[in-house]
């Protein structure tokens, strides 16, 4: 059977003209929408040459009033009559409109699209539910789709987001390497890139904070050092104080002239990385705190007889993490004291997860014979449970109180002078 052809010129004449654009307008957004050609379609205060080119469309008058109200049923068969357009208005709308898009359909191609790109997220979230609030995040933000506006894209970056995150927490690796490791290029974390932007917000969340930081330089330090990545062998380092030390190395040198001279000393994950020190301590009780504001009262009330401290000056950096590590290689044991509120908790947590270590006065009841001695802050931030005390949580959410270890001082010095309590 041959497929009749329209009649190209009369149907120009008869839905082509400026006066009838109103009803194709109205049948390419119901195409574009994927709804059906049927029902009516209402102009509004038409006017005279519109009503006109409705009548000679359909061949009778177009009713009276200030609106016009045409069939598209009827427009349809009157074109499939006429011979204008045997497939009817379907088939003159394309004719005359050429291709249009189906928007609905496209939309929903565009969601699943996404939705495919996103799994990879969805499901490491729930082998990692401590993401979930990043997760959430980056929906409220259209972050992703930000770094990277089409699916195809977003597929690429999400699977080495993944790769990043899955990598996480690290036992000490620079940065450079994390990224070549898991993308092949060891720039692709660097400051600025879409997935350094991602990943780190990522990382911020895994370290206890909110998605977003303040933007500098130390805070995107210290986040990656929260979960053991350093961005380079020489910013990473750490504080130190007391540590017998050696003389067969260039750290183990520093170390004891540093406690020689009673002061603190500073050493970079490069020095501790160079040559296996010995730092003399032994098996003997290494003390470490979260505030430098320790390190400096006990160089100064100490002295020479300060005993082997180390400052975290808040989440460990892999430098830190690296100097403990050679310390209970070589026996010491760790006594850890922080600050009492969520923060101090989650750093205490971390160090958990990379070493065993008793509390120095970092407990339930050190925390409650506190708040009798100081006047602590109003305690903010997400509640977290302590590993090693099941009690302080509840301790903590009962007062609402903070309690900082500028406060405490005075204990602190007293233990470092007489020795562990325990």
């Amino acid at each position: 059977m041959v497929e009749e052809r329209a009649d190209e010129a009369r149907l120009q004449r008869l839905l082509g003209g400026a006066h009838t654009a109103w009803l194709l307008n109205r049948v390419r957004r119901r195409l574009e929408l994927g709804k059906p050609v049927t029902g009516t379609v209402t102009l509004t205060a038409a006017g005279l040459e519109q009503r006109r080119a409705v009548e000679r469309l359909l061949g009778r008058r177009a009713g009276t009033g200030t609106s016009l109200t045409v069939s598209l049923d009827e427009v349809d068969a009157v074109l499939r009559a006429s011979g204008a357009a045997p497939g009817g208005l379907l088939a003159a709308a394309r004719l005359l409109l050429g291709a249009v898009p189906d928007r609905v359909a496209e939309a929903a191609a565009e969601t699943a699209a996404w939705s495919v790109a996103c799994a990879p997220l969805d499901e490491l979230v729930d082998r990692r539910a401590e993401l979930a609030t990043w997760r959430t995040w980056l929906d409220a933000t259209g972050m992703l789709r930000r770094m990277a506006p089409e699916p195809d894209d977003a597929t690429t970056l999400v699977a080495e987001l993944v790769r990043v995150l899955d990598a996480l927490p690290s036992t000490g690796l620079a940065l450079g390497r994390l990224a070549a490791a898991t993308t092949g290029d060891a720039h692709a974390l660097d400051d600025g890139r879409p997935l350094a932007t991602l990943s780190l917000a990522a990382v911020r969340v895994l370290a206890g904070a909110a998605p977003t930081g303040d933007g500098s330089a130390v805070e995107r330090r210290a986040a990656w050092a929260a979960v053991g990545v350093h961005r380079d062998e020489l910013s990473s380092s750490v504080l130190c104080a007391g540590l017998p030390g050696d003389t067969s190395t260039v750290v183990g040198r520093m170390a004891a002239l540093a406690r020689e001279a009673g002061e603190p000393c500073v050493f970079t994950l490069r020095q501790l990385g160079r040559d296996r020190p010995s730092l003399g301590a032994g098996d003997s009780v290494v003390w470490v705190c979260e505030n430098p504001i320790v390190m400096a009262c006990a160089a100064d009330e100490l002295g020479p007889e300060c005993p082997p401290l180390v400052c975290l000056s808040g989440h460990p950096s892999a430098a830190a993490l690296g100097l403990l590590a050679l310390l209970v290689a070589d026996g010491a044991h760790l006594a850890y004291h922080g600050d009492f509120d969520w923060g101090g908790i989650r750093i205490a947590n971390a160090l958990g997860e990379r070493h065993a270590w008793r509390p120095w006065r970092f407990d339930t009841p050190s925390y409650r014979s506190a708040l009798t001695e100081v006047k602590g802050g109003t305690l903010t931030g997400r509640p977290v449970d302590a590993t090693w005390d099941s009690d302080l949580r509840p301790a903590l959410e009962q007062h609402g109180i903070h309690v900082q270890e500028e406060l405490v001082l005075p204990e602190l010095m007293a233990d470092l002078r007489s020795g562990p309590r325990w």
